[in-house]
């Protein structure tokens, strides 16, 4: 059976590229495949892996809204835009989960102009610049044109002193974090520059994926139990992570949710966040 991904390409479906991410969900073997059985039974010629997705995940929550909220992730992280600056937050929050200092949205000045820089972190005496390359589609992919620009800022600002954490902070490394994917160039380039990469997928081991999945570090854009308007207002009020609605649940009273209401969004908000933590 033939199907269209986002990116325009035909490809033949994968039932067991579907059943891995289904698992990896936190389904158990025979709910994903009973998952995969109801997908494959409603497969039509041409059918866009959206439409698989949206099919599988619906299927899912019946079993688990937290499943289905993780299963939700990559999604999720698209709905921090449209502009990228909430992923910027929950960038932020991730590196600060490790233990970084982290400034946001600071002007600095070069050797010859200034720049504006999402992010700096610091750790082990260490100072870090990032960029964020934040993408509202999944076929959206960063090509070797980002890292070569980014370059050019980290040349133009590492051999000055900033006022950061400290009076005379250097920029030391530069860091560049996308929610989609490098190309093969980009990737090529940047490890021969000497920039560090982060994406959905990449470093192999330590990619943003893993990160948030290693500390429950989970946006609230994955609960299936909010409406798109409440997680924006949620957003709004500063509360990035699934884990940060737990600790303020009484936002979900400001922005005028049923108490009937609450009660099942927390439920998924615990059960998510549960999932992996030993």
């Amino acid at each position: 059976m033939k199907i269209i991904k986002n990116s325009g390409d035909i490809v033949d479906f994968s039932r067991n590229k579907l059943k891995r991410s289904l698992l990896k969900s936190g389904a158990s073997d025979s709910e994903a495949e009973d998952i995969v059985l109801a997908v494959e039974s409603q497969l039509t010629q041409g059918m866009s892996t959206r439409h698989i997705y949206r099919m599988a995940e619906k299927l899912l929550k019946k079993i688990s809204a937290p499943h289905a909220a993780r299963y939700n992730l990559r999604t999720a992280i698209q709905q921090l835009g449209p502009a990228g600056f909430f992923f910027e937050k929950f960038v932020s929050l991730i590196f600060a989960s490790e233990g970084y200092q982290v400034r946001n949205n600071l002007m600095l000045q070069g050797k010859c102009v200034s720049h504006e820089i999402d992010i700096v972190i610091r750790k082990n005496a260490v100072t870090t610049m990032i960029e964020c390359k934040f993408h509202a589609k999944n076929a959206s992919i960063s090509d070797v044109k980002v890292p070569m620009y980014i370059l050019s800022r980290f040349n133009d600002l590492k051999n000055k002193t900033h006022r950061i954490f400290q009076n005379k902070d250097t920029i030391d490394d530069c860091k560049i974090v996308t929610n989609n994917r490098f190309s093969i160039d980009a990737e090529t380039f940047a490890k021969c520059s000497g920039i560090d990469l982060l994406s959905w997928d990449y470093p192999k081991n330590d990619s943003l994926k893993t990160k948030i999945d290693d500390k429950a570090l989970y946006p609230i854009t994955c609960l299936t139990t909010l409406t798109l308007v409440e997680k924006q207002k949620l957003l709004i009020m500063e509360i990035i992570l699934v884990k940060q609605l737990i600790e303020n649940t009484e936002a979900l009273f400001t922005i005028g949710i049923s108490e009937g209401r609450q009660k099942n969004i927390i439920n998924e908000a615990a059960g998510l966040c549960k999932y992996l933590i030993k």
